[in-house]
Parts: structure tokens; C-alpha cells; sequence
């Protein structure tokens, strides 16, 4: 067996102990809550009595619950509406901020500041947005088209497309990491293209999109995920009323677990919702082989 020196000791116990506060935050604040969600879902329990074993019945009982079918209904439907359009929006607002304009830090802040408000203030202000008397978006609508807006987040039909509308506030962070993208490409690549008689889609095809492609990659998943986790917005516009079409996933998670106490189907309802990300995270890395450019 080799003998490892003193000096390669040194730095090992240096990195180790480097890492050990990393390690310890993983291991207490993510990997144990982990596990004990894990086996609560195990137990039907009330946060106040004791926990009682049931086994797998709280995941038994959550494939036969239509509110785990709506929840997870309206959450895909808000996800997959969303998706395609923070994408492409995002994108062409940062071809856009690309170009050499005036006034282009101005613009560039004013995309990008609605990301670092408070998600509250955010929601309240939307509140005043969708307001069916008063509101600026009906005020619009009447302006502009001479017809009555809806009640938006008053009226079931609408009330999912309001949020989906509301989600485009927040573009802002994937322009931003677009615009790192773009910027990264180098000018030499363009100048070719030219000569050669590249048209501006061609380029924007054969070059553009190839270079992006990991940051739209980052992009896909982050918003992805971001989308299945809404909640702070939801909770803030529509409260405790019931309503179908705003009853996203977490939100019912929220409501069994801090509402009606059911702590044990909450856990796995948290479960599930991890094996759901997790099962569509793995499906788009698997499918990056196909379409992700990597220069090296």
C-alpha cells in the first residue's frame, strides 16, 4: 500500500474539514427531514397524538383522492402553459436586450427588478391587476377591445390563465442567464455565417440556438421545477376559499398537513410530488444527448 505523505495528509484533512460545514447542513437540514418525512408518510398522524403505523395506506388512499387528481391536474396544465412561453419570451426579450440600443441598462433593470421583489408584494399587487371593477387589466380590455373583462380570479374559467398570465412577471432571471448566453458567442461565428450568405433566422438556427442551448437546458429545468413548486402567489390571492382550478399541488399539501392535520398523508403526498420532479428531471437530461451543444 502506498504511503500517502505528510504533506497530502494535510490537505486532505484541510478539504474534508472544508466541507464538513456543507455536510452537516446537508445531512441535518436536508437528508434528515428527508427521511423522517419519509416515515411519517408510514404513519396516519396528527401532529397532537401519537403516530399510529399504517404502512403504505396513505399512498393507497392519495391514488383514490380526486383532490390529489385535480391538484396535480391544475399544476400540469399551469406547468406546461408556462413553460413554452417563459422560454420563448424570456429568450426574445434578451435577443433583444442583446443589440446595441440606448438606454440598454435601463431596460435590462426593468426586465429583470420584478424577479427581486417580495413574492407577497408581488401577488398583492396582481390582486389589484385582476380586480374585476377597478383593476388596470380590465380597464384595458374595455379601452381597447369595448368588452367587459372577466372576474379572472372570481370565476373558475379564468382564474388558471390569470395565473399563467401572472407567471410572465417573473421572466426576468431566465433573461438574464439568456443574455449570459448570447454574449458568450463569439462574433467570429456571426461574420462567417455572413459571408457566407446566412440569412438572420439561418444564423439565429445554426448558431444562435446551438451555443444557448445549455443555458436554455438550465433554463427548462429551473423553470420546470419552479413551476410545480407554486405556492406563495396561490396561497395570497385566493386564501382558504376552495377553489378547483386554483387548487395546486402544494397548495393541497399545505392544506392536509397545516389544515386538516393530516401530517402522515402530507409526507407522502410530498413523496410523490419528489418522485414526479425527480421522474421529468431525469427525462430531460436523458434527452439532452439529442439537442444540448457542448463546445468541448
Amino acid at each position: 500500500m502506498k504511503k500517502i505523505s505528510l504533506m497530502r495528509r494535510k490537505e486532505i484533512t484541510a478539504g474534508f474539514l472544508f466541507i464538513l460545514p456543507w455536510v452537516f447542513g446537508f445531512v441535518v437540514f436536508t437528508f434528515g427531514p428527508l427521511i423522517a418525512s419519509f416515515i411519517i408518510s408510514l404513519h396516519k398522524w396528527n401532529l397532537l397524538s401519537t403516530p399510529v403505523f399504517i404502512g403504505f395506506k396513505n399512498y393507497q388512499f392519495l391514488l383514490r383522492d380526486p383532490n390529489f387528481w385535480n391538484a396535480l391536474r391544475v399544476t400540469a396544465t399551469y406547468s406546461f402553459c408556462r413553460l413554452p412561453l417563459t422560454l420563448l419570451l424570456s429568450l426574445s426579450i434578451a435577443i433583444l436586450l442583446n443589440q446595441k440600443i440606448k438606454c440598454l441598462g435601463l431596460f435590462r433593470t426593468v426586465f429583470y427588478l420584478p424577479t427581486v421583489l417580495p413574492l407577497v408584494a408581488s401577488s398583492m399587487l396582481w390582486m389589484w391587476i385582476f380586480n374585476p371593477q377597478y383593476g388596470i387589466l380590465n380597464w384595458m380590455i374595455w379601452k381597447y377591445f369595448k368588452i367587459e373583462g372577466p372576474a379572472w380570479l372570481g370565476d373558475e374559467r379564468f382564474i388558471l390563465p390569470a395565473f399563467i398570465l401572472m407567471s410572465l412577471w417573473w421572466i426576468g432571471s431566465n433573461m438574464l442567464v439568456y443574455l449570459g448566453g448570447l454574449q458568450g458567442i463569439p462574433s467570429e461565428l456571426y461574420e462567417a455565417a455572413e459571408i457566407d450568405g446566412a440569412g438572420m433566422f439561418a444564423r439565429f438556427r445554426h448558431i444562435t440556438l446551438p451555443m444557448i442551448s445549455p443555458v436554455l437546458f438550465y433554463n427548462l429545468i429551473t423553470t420546470l421545477i419552479n413551476s410545480f413548486e407554486t405556492f406563495t402567489q396561490v396561497y395570497v390571492m385566493t386564501g382558504d376559499i376552495p377553489r378547483k382550478n386554483a387548487q395546486f399541488y402544494i397548495m393541497n399539501l399545505y392544506n392536509n398537513a397545516f389544515r386538516f392535520y393530516k401530517m402522515g398523508y402530507a409526507s407522502a403526498l410530498a413523496w410523490v410530488f419528489f418522485l414526479i420532479l425527480l421522474a421529468f428531471t431525469l427525462l430531460i437530461f436523458k434527452s439532452s444527448s439529442a439537442w444540448v451543444y457542448y463546445e468541448g
